[in-house]
């Protein structure tokens, strides 16, 4: 059997975050590891390492984990940043691309970003551009392979309560992306855990390169994994 893969987790606190550990946490194949910048619950009999660190300490610290894949699953909300472009832009913008400056650094081969259906740095929308211009700089950092993850609405349970008209857009989505046929399946929304079934997927991808994954080929990765562990319960 071969080494573990050592995965580096950031935004492990978040509802993306939290469902890869639940996963990878006790996944044989990976060998976990999460910087954070406070301690949070941890599921049972995880197997991880985290470790509490100032964001500005990110870059030295990730050094103590020596990955072979980051997986950033940082953001933040309009509401969370107070409103402030500038602050929504310090972490899903300047921290994420320090981190991913980081992982080049320290020789990480792999990178997965968690980036947002409908990102374009052309974008009026300001939330869309940043996550735009944030996807274009991450490929100009050049790590054999990189992988965007384009997901719509993320259904899932939140630490933190969501508001009244994301609760209500959340239930109604099973119905409503029925609707969403032909290319705007790509807005269709997605579990959180199926979103980090498809993240460990693409950590086992070889090819060398720059792939986007919106909502068809994320459910497709999830497939993928969900019939290698069929096999491997055989």
């Amino acid at each position: 059997m071969s080494d573990p893969l050592r995965l580096t987790l950031v935004g492990a606190s978040g509802l993306v975050g939290r469902s890869v550990i639940d996963l990878a946490a006790f996944d044989p194949r990976f060998r976990l590891s999460a910087l954070v910048r406070r301690a949070f619950p941890l599921p049972k009999g995880a197997r991880i390492e985290v470790l509490v660190v100032d964001p500005a300490d990110w870059r030295d610290a990730l050094g103590h984990f020596e990955p072979q894949l980051v997986v950033c699953a940082l953001g933040t909300t309009w509401a969370k940043s107070g409103k402030s472009e500038e602050a929504f832009r310090a972490v899903d913008h300047d921290l994420v691309l320090e981190v991913a400056a980081a992982a080049r650094a320290q020789e990480a081969r792999h990178f997965i970003h968690v980036s947002s259906v409908g990102a374009d740095m052309a974008s009026k929308n300001f939330y869309l551009r940043t996550k735009g211009e944030v996807e274009q700089a991450l490929g100009k950092l050049k790590f054999k392979r990189l992988d965007i993850l384009r997901p719509g609405l993320l259904r899932g349970e939140r630490e933190s309560d969501r508001r009244v008209l994301e609760r209500l857009g959340i239930r109604a989505a099973p119905v409503t992306d029925l609707f969403l046929q032909g290319g705007a399946r790509k807005y269709r929304s997605i579990k959180a855990d199926r979103l980090a079934r498809a993240i460990a997927s693409l950590a086992s991808e070889k090819a060398a390169g720059r792939f986007v994954h919106e909502h068809d080929e994320l459910k497709r990765a999830a497939g993928r994994l969900d019939r290698e562990l069929e096999r491997r319960q055989r």
